[in-house]
Parts: structure tokens; C-alpha cells; sequence
């Protein structure tokens, strides 16, 4: 790989903390000139995305947001604009009830949810089957990429894809997040999916959907709810189908389908990610030949912030996506 594209780390942001909270406490991203459009789902619900156009003909890019994220992420609204200067189209998808209007039932999106993307996915291919598309997630979004490429192998036909800050393992990342300072992030994270629970289930009743209202009523008081653990095992598991967190953390991580993957994928992780461990990496044995993995030992969760100038950081991760995708066509 190019030397210019290794990652290097800001000196003044080299703790992985400061990695992973200076762009969403500091970083102002003006929102790129976006076209919204909403697509009925099989189900009879209904999808948000967010469209980031270049010349009609150029290929697309769909964006995957992290847990509690949307198209307003600032990683998401950076990643379009750099997209677009480079000829790209990009499609930022809103997982179900992450776009600024609920959707019309207790199902929203988890990690292991690929369905929606699929969904995604053939609509647009059958609009333009002669178009090159290629996919980035981000964290939770990035899981939902890897394992929906496990799962299709050949049927689907990406240029490429890249995968930043996976979960790969789930119930390590879940049990990661009780430890130290990564409660932060859980603390925060649970904070705003037990508000948007309660919030959805007024919304819910408010529209007359009661039968799915009373779904997320059956989950009971989440206020007192302090681990991701107990959240998905009360949450995830029981609006989902899955017997408990353990069940749905071992058909969800994304690790065990990383061998069934025929895209040309890169794998962007930090070592000193906080919400993970190192154990969650996959080691090369398990990645075929098209999966490439770039371990970073500093950058933090979706951060990979470098720079001299404090005034103005780099924020590589758009650099290295855009790179990627251009030499995969």
C-alpha cells in the first residue's frame, strides 16, 4: 500500500479516547445538498435514504450508520462530501427509525439485521443494473455489511466494500463496554435507546398502532437497565425472536461469515479501539483472499483523526475509503 495511505496519527490525538470523541464533540460538517427518498418495505414499512448525487452516471457508494447515528453523522455527511468531490454518487441508508421520523412498528434495526439493506440493495440494482455499486459501513453498520455479504456470497455483485470499527464479536464488545471507561459509551448509548423506546411507544400509540405499541411495552421498565447485555437480552431478543443476548450475539457477529465473502472488502480496525479487544480482530487465517484487514494500533472508535496542525486535522478515514473504492474500479 501507498505510504501516503498508512495511517498516522495525530500527535496531539493519539489517546484512543480523544480519537473517538474529538470528531463528534469538535468536528462541524456542513450537510452536503441531499435528496431525500423513502421506500416501502415488503413488511409495509418504510426506509429513509438519503441520496448525494455526482454526475447520474457515476457509480454508488451506500453508507451504513453506527448505533444511535443516522445520514446526519458527521463520519457519514464526510464521507458523502469526499465521495462526491471524487465522481461518486453515495446513498446514506437510515436504519428504520433513524432518519427524524419513526417508522410504524416495534422493529427498528440491530446488529445483525441485514434485511433492510438487501432490500436496499436490489432496489437499486434493478433501477440500474449496468451501474457499479459498492458499500460502507461504520461500526454497528459495518457488522450489518459483513455479515449481509457472508450471507449472499456470489448472488450480489459489489465493486467493493469497507468495513470501519467492527463489532466482530459482539458479546466481547457488549462485555468490553462494562469495563472502565468504555461505560462512557454504554452509559450514553443505552441513555438514548431507552429514551427513543419509550418515545417510540408513545408514537406508536399516538398513530393507533397498539398491537405493535404493546410489543414494546411487554419489554417492561428499561429504565433501570445498565448493560448492553441486559438491554439486548430484554430489547433485542424479545422484539426480534431471538431465545436471549446470548442467541442473538452468536447469529449476529460478523466474524463467522468474514470466509464467505467473495467482495473485495477492507477491513479498517484500531487496536486500541474502546469499545473492543484486540481477541474480537479476526486473525488473516480466517479471511479469504479478497478481505483485506488494515490494524491500526491507534485511532480509536471511527476516529483515525491525523495532522500536524491542530487547526486542521485530517480525518484519513475519508482519504482511505475514497482510495479504496477508486482502485476497485
Amino acid at each position: 500500500m501507498n505510504n501516503n495511505l498508512l495511517f498516522k496519527p495525530a500527535w496531539w490525538l493519539k489517546n484512543c479516547h480523544v480519537q473517538t470523541l474529538f470528531p463528534a464533540l469538535f468536528r462541524r460538517v456542513p450537510t452536503p445538498e441531499l435528496q431525500r427518498e423513502r421506500l416501502v418495505t415488503p413488511d409495509g414499512d418504510f426506509l429513509d435514504i438519503d441520496w448525494c448525487a455526482a454526475n447520474t452516471d457515476s457509480p454508488i457508494v451506500i453508507l451504513l450508520h453506527g448505533l444511535s447515528g443516522s445520514s446526519k453523522s458527521g463520519y457519514i455527511k464526510g464521507l458523502q462530501q469526499a465521495l462526491q468531490k471524487n465522481n461518486f454518487r453515495s446513498v446514506a441508508l437510515n436504519f428504520r427509525g433513524c432518519s427524524g421520523t419513526y417508522n410504524n412498528t416495534s422493529r427498528c434495526y440491530h446488529s445483525g439485521e441485514t434485511s433492510d439493506l438487501d432490500f436496499l440493495y436490489r432496489t437499486l440494482q434493478e433501477r440500474e443494473p449496468d451501474t457499479h455499486f459498492s458499500a460502507v459501513g461504520f461500526s454497528l453498520g459495518a457488522n450489518v455489511l459483513l455479515k449481509w455479504l457472508g450471507e449472499k456470497g456470489n448472488s450480489i455483485h459489489l465493486a467493493s466494500a469497507v468495513a470501519v470499527s467492527t463489532p466482530f464479536v459482539l458479546g466481547l464488545c457488549a462485555t468490553k463496554l462494562d469495563k472502565g471507561f468504555s461505560t462512557l459509551y454504554r452509559t450514553n448509548l443505552l441513555r438514548e435507546l431507552k429514551t427513543y423506546m419509550e418515545e417510540k411507544r408513545l408514537h406508536l400509540e399516538t398513530q393507533g398502532h397498539f398491537f405493535e405499541a404493546e410489543k414494546i411495552k411487554q419489554c417492561g421498565d428499561l429504565s433501570k437497565i445498565t448493560s448492553f447485555w441486559e438491554y439486548d437480552n430484554r430489547v433485542v431478543a424479545k422484539l426480534y425472536g431471538f431465545k436471549n443476548a446470548h442467541d442473538y450475539y452468536a447469529q449476529s457477529s460478523s466474524r463467522k461469515f468474514l470466509n464467505a465473502i467473495t467482495v473485495p472488502t477492507l477491513l479498517i480496525q484500531a487496536q486500541d479501539d474502546p469499545f473492543m479487544t484486540v481477541d474480537v480482530v479476526p486473525n488473516t487465517s480466517e479471511l479469504p483472499s479478497c478481505v483485506k484487514l488494515e490494524l491500526t494500533q491507534h485511532g480509536g472508535h471511527v476516529g483515525f483523526i491525523s495532522g500536524k496542525n491542530p487547526l486542521r486535522p485530517i480525518y484519513w478515514l475519508e482519504e482511505r475509503i475514497v482510495a479504496f473504492l477508486s482502485a476497485s474500479l
